[in-house]
């Protein structure tokens, strides 16, 4: 068994697109429009699990809920950190920390529409 995706209402898909691709550097796999005119657009990392991204221009952007966090692995987290503030001027959470019980640097930013990004670097 495998985690396949997780799927994500947003109210502006260019936004979420320059977040997620432009910024962060995830990459485009794959998109359909569904009957109902709801686009479902896909990104992922080098893990192979997907991101979906939904959104319908007559619907916007559904109210989150329910999602904590999405957590992101980053090699260097201080770097993509500062990178994603100054290329989307995020909001941020928390500010990059070292966690040593769970041996990880992270941060935790909003992306457009609200949910909360955690940018993961695990230490070795």
């Amino acid at each position: 068994m495998e985690v396949s995706h997780t799927c994500l209402w947003v109210s502006d898909l260019e936004a979420t697109k320059a977040f997620y691709i432009d910024a962060m550097g995830l990459h485009h796999t794959w998109d359909f429009v569904g009957g109902d005119g709801t686009t479902s657009y896909y990104v992922a990392g080098d893990g192979g699990v997907e991101i979906q991204f939904k959104y319908n221009e007559e619907v916007g952007g559904k109210t989150p809920g329910g999602i904590d966090h999405l957590a992101i692995v980053i090699d260097n987290v201080d770097e993509k950190f500062k990178d994603m503030v100054d290329k989307t001027g995020c909001k941020v959470v928390r500010s990059v920390f070292q966690n040593d019980t769970i041996k990880t640097r992270v941060a935790f930013i909003e992306d457009p529409d609200g949910y909360v990004v955690e940018l993961l670097q695990h230490l070795d």
